[in-house]
């Protein structure tokens, strides 16, 4: 019950991000093309130094990301996703990673599903249960730093 509540309250504070995504899937965001719409971000959580990456497949979301770091807007500055538990190349130093496809921005969540990088690697394999109920993590004090280049 406390999952699906979470889940929920999860997507509604992300409605605005997740707009386009159903944009992006209506205009054929697949295939080779959409390979071209890839970009990848890092996050830090102040105030430690270390960062995540993340890979962002939606165009809106994309120029959201280079729109933040650019200064152009302050709106839903946080990262939010769910976790899977396995690492990536282009997410070096963590044992996890974001889905891509669950990937959107926030202003505000709730506080069941904040933790910094660091406590999330200590504590990956309860995460999904009490912690960061249904693998959802929105780290509050996250914040990009940067667009990571390809490869």
């Amino acid at each position: 019950m406390v999952t699906l509540l979470l889940t929920a309250l999860l997507a509604m504070l992300a409605l605005p991000a997740m707009a386009g995504s159903a944009a992006a899937a209506a205009a054929g965001g697949t295939g080779p093309a959409a390979a071209e719409n890839e970009a990848y971000f890092a996050f830090d959580y102040p105030p430690s130094r270390e960062t995540v990456v993340i890979k962002l497949t939606d165009p809106e979301k994309i120029q959201h990301a280079r729109d933040l770091l650019a200064g152009k807007t302050q709106d839903r500055p946080h990262v939010m996703g769910r976790l899977v538990k396995r690492p990536e190349p282009y997410n070096p130093g963590w044992s996890f990673h974001l889905d891509p496809a669950t990937i959107s921005f926030f202003q505000v969540a709730i506080e069941v599903c904040d933790a910094s990088p660091h406590y999330v690697e200590e504590h990956l394999d309860e995460a999904g249960g009490a912690f960061l109920p249904g693998l959802y993590w929105c780290p509050w004090g996250s914040r990009l730093v940067r667009e990571v280049p390809k490869g």
